[in-house]
């Protein structure tokens, strides 16, 4: 071989080197951009023109597309899967008159107890506060959904809980009906509550740190479920799904009363509501005339105000001032992922701005 063809054959090779490192850099470079590039939740669940998004510091994202943030709504990668994440502390500026903070979907419309309106999802609950009074029953637990009144008191015919006490493998699944106060004192309003899997919210500790027995058919952290809750013809027709359970299905009338005098109260009244003076009666046509709406998401229950205010909803949970990291760093937060969900509306719905003029930034 001739000197010649000799440099000819080491330019050829040289080049060949230069573009194979060329070409694999591009190919790193592309699967670096697959690797880092946002995956935002309307990307999962792609329906949030239909709600404002309330953060966990109370602040009204309003439609989250293309939205995320890190300490309280994001996404992130399970089974095979993509879950949208909804994390809330114990305390910090909250929405409305609330106690409690949450990061949650409201939304955008209300409608009426007798049209057609239907919310599903499936989710696991990955965190519940880890501090609490055990005595306290909204202690260690979150709301998952919920029906909520635009009108009137703004109750809340639907709260779907989970609820687990520290120590436990398996939690519960309950839903509660809150009453819709005859007359214009609310004070003395209170929730029934039913067990799904698991306790009811009446289930509480003897002592500020003993707990109850552990449901044996309860839901584990991280353990998927899913709800459809489906409003129509005035009545809420709810149903509870997940694997290795059974599955359960529920009714409740929304616009005809059962509790419109003192002897309709139920024992669980009785026990838990009475005896803090909350023993109000319902408005005979309960629901039927409030325009209402859909939440979804992580409305965190249990907070640190004093038992002594309420031994229903006042946990006296850790909170370090509001410090919403140290809350994260020491287990004080709830921590909700949903992988799908699904709303339908009625045509008749109409715009609910005015819940939220009345409720954001107070």
């Amino acid at each position: 071989m001739n000197k010649n063809t000799t440099l000819l054959s080491i330019l050829l090779a040289f080049t060949f080197i230069i573009f194979s490192c060329k070409n694999k850099t591009k190919e790193e470079s592309s699967i670096q951009d697959l690797t880092t590039k946002t995956t935002f939740p309307s990307e999962v669940i792609p329906f949030f023109n239909d709600w404002s998004l309330i953060l966990g510091d109370g602040t009204n994202i309003g439609h989250a597309n293309n939205f995320e943030n890190k300490d309280f709504f994001y996404t992130t990668h399970d089974n095979d899967a993509n879950w949208v994440v909804y994390k809330t502390p114990n305390a910090g500026s909250t929405h409305g008159t609330s106690n409690n903070t949450r990061t949650e979907l409201a939304q955008s419309k209300k409608w009426y107890a007798n049209s057609h309106n239907k919310l599903t999802a499936s989710l696991k609950v990955m965190h519940v506060s880890t501090t609490g009074d055990a005595r306290v029953a909204a202690s260690y637990a979150v709301v998952v959904g919920q029906i909520h009144s635009a009108d009137g008191h703004e109750n809340e015919p639907l709260k779907i809980f989970y609820k687990k006490f520290p120590g436990h493998e398996k939690g519960s699944v309950f839903w509660h009906y809150e009453i819709n106060t005859a007359g214009d004192d609310n004070s003395k309003r209170w929730d029934f509550s039913t067990a799904v899997w698991g306790n009811d919210f009446s289930v509480v500790g003897i002592t500020e740190n003993t707990y109850p027995e552990e449901p044996q058919d309860g839901i584990a952290l991280n353990e998927e479920f899913s709800y459809e809750i489906e409003v129509k013809e005035g009545i809420m027709h709810l149903k509870f799904m997940s694997a290795g359970h059974e599955t359960k299905t529920f009714t409740k009338n929304l616009v005809e009363s059962e509790y419109t005098t003192i002897k309709d109260l139920p024992e669980q009244t009785k026990k838990l509501f009475v005896p803090i003076g909350q023993n109000g009666t319902e408005r005979a046509n309960a629901y039927a005339n409030e325009g209402l709406f859909f939440k979804q998401g992580a409305y965190n229950q249990t907070n640190g105000k004093s038992p002594e205010i309420n031994k229903n909803w006042c946990s006296g949970a850790q909170t370090f001032g509001g410090d919403i990291k140290k809350q994260y760093e020491t287990g004080n937060y709830a921590e909700v992922w949903f992988k799908k969900a699904s709303l339908y509306i009625s045509e008749d719905a109409i715009s609910n701005e005015g819940y939220f003029t009345k409720n954001d930034h107070k």
